[in-house]
């Protein structure tokens, strides 16, 4: 019980969502430019709406 009153303290409830939001941040650019093999076909999407013209 003593955990959850601690983090409904908004002074520790920030520095742990910052912490969250940096992993998660890292994850997804882990997962994009991880494999070449993806962020390379990740990069041709980007000239996909132009393509239609």
């Amino acid at each position: 019980m003593e955990l959850l009153m601690w983090f409904t303290r908004f002074e520790n409830t920030k520095p742990i969502s910052l912490l969250i939001f940096f992993i998660t941040f890292c994850a997804i650019l882990f997962y994009v430019f991880g494999n070449k093999k993806r962020g390379e076909r990740l990069e041709s999407y980007k000239n996909m709406p132009l393509q239609d013209d």
